[in-house]
């Protein structure tokens, strides 16, 4: 993986915008001899879009994964449901909708009336604040059970998707470039009618993602693991029983399980995303980074990426100094949000580098953004923050340097 060794390196968290024409091909079921050449074709000029825009470290948009409408925000884990073996559509669950944990919260309590009236504007089809409502989708995204041992069965998928970005880095000049794929702990959001125990349960999916993982990484690709479950659901558990001991318990057999999942895979190859989730809600229940920052820094990956940019977790930059970043790691902080329209000056971008630069190291920084833009805030807003990430990266680089 590339330091920041005489410059501020750029990347984002992985999802950009789609094209429409790709969004309405997945969600007709498009026969694959249609797809594929339209998927190819969207994913080089995505690549070359991040090239101009001044992203060093680049990926596929995450376009192998299906996203059925323009606002989806289960595309980035719900993907992996067509490459597992040993899953059931229930249909009374698929009826309740979204996890327990996404509206069973403290935050959703308090906060109602706000997310009362999102409901309603996702149902009438407004607002890119607006979660996904019915269809077959959603079913598959909340409906799937275990109902049999857990297989990965992706190979040839995952296959075209390393295939598609080789082709697609063929004449461009990047620094690196990388693959997304979903943990073992968001994976759990799909209910478990077969192992003895969750634990089990856990541990399978592990082994079935570390295949996935193990391929990214064969191929040549930077793995880049997202994991905001292990934050995310923080909120609702605090909301049931005010238990921080075992919430934190729990958070630290996730990380026991990914680094299961990371068995034999170099860590250098590895970079974990956090975040707590990528809704344009109020997250005032969301966990500080201090209290799990800790458990963070425990798995085995080279480079961490986090979110730094928004307001609700702008100031964390300050715990970097009394919690020493461990010798030969590096931060991924996002310096732009998916959670806001306003496109970032660069002087703010900059400045926000600086910080993290002068705790940490400036080659230990490469410039971010909080999660991904596609599907959160409008394409021509994704690309212009985009930009700004490269231009403040630059004007850090003549500070630090």
């Amino acid at each position: 993986m590339k330091r920041s060794i005489d410059r501020i390196l750029t990347t984002h968290a992985g999802s950009l915008p789609r094209p429409k024409d790709l969004i309405e091909l997945y969600r007709d079921d498009a026969a694959e001899e249609k797809l594929a050449p339209r998927l190819r074709s969207a994913i080089a000029e995505v690549v070359r879009q991040q090239v101009q825009s001044g992203v060093d470290i680049v990926n596929d948009g995450e376009f192998g994964k299906a996203m059925r409408r323009s606002v989806d925000f289960g595309a980035w884990w719900s993907y992996v449901y067509d490459r597992l073996a040993g899953f059931e559509l229930r249909p009374e669950l698929a009826k309740k909708g979204r996890a327990a944990w996404t509206f069973g919260s403290k935050e959703r309590k308090e906060f109602a009336e706000f997310y009362a009236e999102e409901a309603s504007a996702g149902q009438a089809g407004a607002g890119a604040t607006a979660a996904p409502q019915g269809g077959t989708s959603s079913a598959r995204m909340y409906g799937l059970t275990c109902t049999g041992p857990v297989r990965y069965t992706g190979h040839s998928i995952v296959r075209h998707d390393i295939e598609n970005l080789k082709f697609s880095l063929g004449d461009v000049r990047v620094e690196d470039a990388f693959m997304t794929a979903v943990s073992p702990a968001t994976l759990q959001i799909l209910a478990n009618e077969h192992y003895n125990s969750q634990e089990d349960y856990t541990w399978a999916l592990a082994e079935a993602i570390g295949e996935e993982y193990k391929a990214i990484v064969d191929a040549g690709f930077i793995l880049q693991i997202d994991d905001p479950a292990l934050v995310d659901i923080w909120d609702w558990w605090f909301s049931l029983s005010g238990d921080v001991a075992g919430y934190r318990k729990w958070a630290a057999f996730q990380v026991e399980a990914v680094n299961h999942a990371l068995q034999g895979i170099p860590a250098e190859r590895v970079r974990f995303h956090i975040c707590w989730g990528s809704w344009h809600g109020p997250h005032s229940g969301d966990v500080p980074l201090k209290d799990m920052v800790d458990l963070l820094l425990r798995i085995n990956a080279l480079a961490y990426s986090v979110e730094a940019g928004n307001v609700r977790h702008e100031h964390e930059w300050k715990l970097w100094r009394d919690v020493k970043l461990p010798d030969g790691k590096l931060l991924i902080p996002g310096v732009v949000s998916h959670a806001t329209n306003l496109i970032e000056h660069p002087e703010v971008v900059a400045d926000r580098i600086a910080r993290f630069a002068k705790v940490v190291g400036r080659e230990n920084v490469i410039a971010g953004t909080d999660c991904g833009l596609g599907g959160r805030v409008h394409p021509q807003i994704a690309w212009a923050k985009l930009a700004a990430l490269s231009a403040g990266a630059k004007l850090a680089s003549k500070e630090l340097w």
